[in-house]
């Protein structure tokens, strides 16, 4: 079974794609919803919301700029790009999660070596597994000249 990337469902700018790597957000698991706070502000208080989560996507943000504006929300990508948060909000009882993002072996859902699509790559960028056991290399991004 192959599954896209969550980031590869979604919509957004590359300055909502750039803001929800850097920003420090901190999540905390509800029963069908993260809670996203930004403590990147001075009162992180006032800067937290919710992200519903629907068959394993961020789906909705609370915040004003998802109601407003077309893509999804910093908060929604911040979690997408964070796949053991949609993991954890997903797994079956038997299932670790693996905070690093990496592969679990041996468990229902895990890849082995002999599936031919890795379920945390994107289609441009290896997953940290498949480059570190060599199945995948990173792109090479210098220029020839």
């Amino acid at each position: 079974m192959t599954r896209t990337h969550p980031l590869n469902q979604l919509e957004f700018s590359k300055r909502v794609g750039k803001r929800a790597q850097y920003e420090a957000f901190e999540f905390t698991l509800l029963r069908n919803a993260i809670r996203v706070t930004n403590a990147s502000y001075a009162d992180p208080e006032n800067h937290t919301y919710e992200v519903d989560i629907e068959d394993g996507l961020p789906a909705r943000c609370t915040c004003p700029a998802d109601e407003r504006f077309e893509g999804a929300c910093k908060h929604r990508v911040a979690i997408a790009i964070r796949r053991p948060l949609l993991q954890a909000m997903t797994l079956h009882r038997d299932e670790p999660v693996v905070a690093d993002g990496g592969q679990q072996h041996g468990t229902l859902g895990s890849k082995t070596e002999a599936d031919e699509s890795c379920l945390e790559c994107l289609d441009d960028f290896p997953c940290w597994e498949c480059v570190k056991t060599g199945r995948r290399e990173l792109p090479d991004d210098r220029h020839e000249r």
